[in-house]
């Protein structure tokens, strides 16, 4: 049995990857998702509340629309075949849902939903309601809508956003593979299956594949461990779990078959979201001195910055990045680029003479930004 498992957490997200869900010829696996309905089911009668973030709109309207590499030969195939699709996908949920006696509310979100702070308390609210009055909510990125410079791109890290989002303390990946190797199991016979990830360093993200089994999905291990970043820094855990068995929860359940990513002592709810976001619209490169000061919980000064790079405002998200190249923090800026750049290695008492105005404290405060 894992330490993680589907009936150890009051609230849980549920991520369904499109392989699972469609079949290669496009349409739906109805017996399989009839299944995991009835173990989530189960679940909502023990008073367990659940939400579901739901892959296989575009491959489901790729088949109804009769278009090209599963409908993704081009962008508008895709958000064509997403908007047909997408229909079909809530209309099966909510009928099986029904069956079970349970309700079904559909979410479709964007990348913006959730970077942008103000929609996200309002997606958590909506969540956080729905949850709350027994619904299953089922939860879909808007693909007809979204471009590849703002979505997500795959449902793993949406799924670890929305539980963010939704408070939830436990993730469930139903995935097209069992959990972390320490190889890739499809060519190396003797890859052994990681159960437990207590901290994600180089040695685990060595160990991700960026390949998809099916060719159905946009995600693959990569994905997956950024979203067990995202989980476990919100105080989730995070389990990888094959979804290629009937009734995979409780499978899961009574197996403990998985890799689980142990979450993290839980941050306050911001810096959480700031740990998270996915999107940042500048750089401030250190030295190793702020470095340290920054894992001391120190604020950014600017006297500790070597470069800046973006077209930031104040008050936007920027990435902080250490002298090895590795992105430390993310923090909202306390300058926008231009003032940035003009007293980046400048001491503070410098700064008034550079700027013209009374400078503030540092570039990021340390109650506005948060490590990874």
């Amino acid at each position: 049995m894992s330490a993680f498992s589907p009936t150890s957490v009051p609230r849980l997200i549920v991520k369904v990857g499109s392989s699972l869900l469609v079949a290669p010829d496009g349409t739906v696996r109805r017996a399989w998702l009839a299944s995991l309905v009835a173990d989530i089911a189960a679940r909502a009668r023990a008073g367990q509340e659940i939400a579901v973030v739901s892959s296989g709109a575009i491959a489901l309207g790729a088949r109804r629309l009769k278009l090209p590499k599963g409908g993704r030969a081009s962008l508008e195939d895709a958000q064509a075949a997403a908007a047909t699709g997408q229909i079909a996908l809530s209309q099966v949920w909510a009928e099986l849902l029904g069956a079970e006696g349970l309700t079904a509310a559909q979410m479709l979100v964007t990348l913006d939903d959730l970077e942008d702070r103000r929609r996200y308390l309002n997606a958590s609210a909506t969540l956080g309601r729905l949850l709350s009055l027994g619904v299953v909510p089922v939860i879909n990125e808007n693909d007809s809508v979204a471009t590849a410079e703002i979505r997500f791109g795959d449902n793993d890290r949406l799924a670890a956003r929305v539980a963010q989002a939704a408070g939830a303390q436990g993730v469930i990946l139903l995935s097209d593979i069992d959990g972390l190797y320490d190889a890739n199991p499809n060519t190396n016979p003797d890859a052994t299956l990681i159960p437990r990830v207590e901290r994600i360093d180089a040695r685990i993200e060595a160990m991700a594949d960026g390949g998809s089994g099916s060719g159905m999905g946009s995600g693959g291990m990569v994905s997956k461990i950024a979203a067990a970043r995202i989980a476990t820094a919100a105080g989730a855990h995070l389990a990888i779990v094959s979804g290629h068995v009937d009734h995979p929860l409780a499978a899961y359940d009574s197996t403990g078959r998985g890799t689980v990513f142990v979450a993290e002592k839980a941050a306050p709810a911001r810096k959480a979201w700031l740990a998270g976001g996915l999107t940042a619209k500048g750089e401030i490169a250190i030295d190793a001195g702020a470095a340290a000061a920054l894992t001391s919980g120190k604020s950014l000064l600017a006297a500790g910055a070597t470069t800046v790079s973006g077209g930031f405002a104040r008050g936007d998200l920027v990435a902080v990045v250490g002298p090895d190249g590795r992105t430390l923090a993310r923090g909202l800026s306390e300058y926008d680029m231009a003032d940035a750049a003009a007293i980046t290695g400048k001491r503070s008492a410098e700064h008034a003479a550079i700027l013209g105005y009374a400078p503030r404290a540092a570039l990021i405060h340390r109650n506005h930004m948060a490590l990874l």
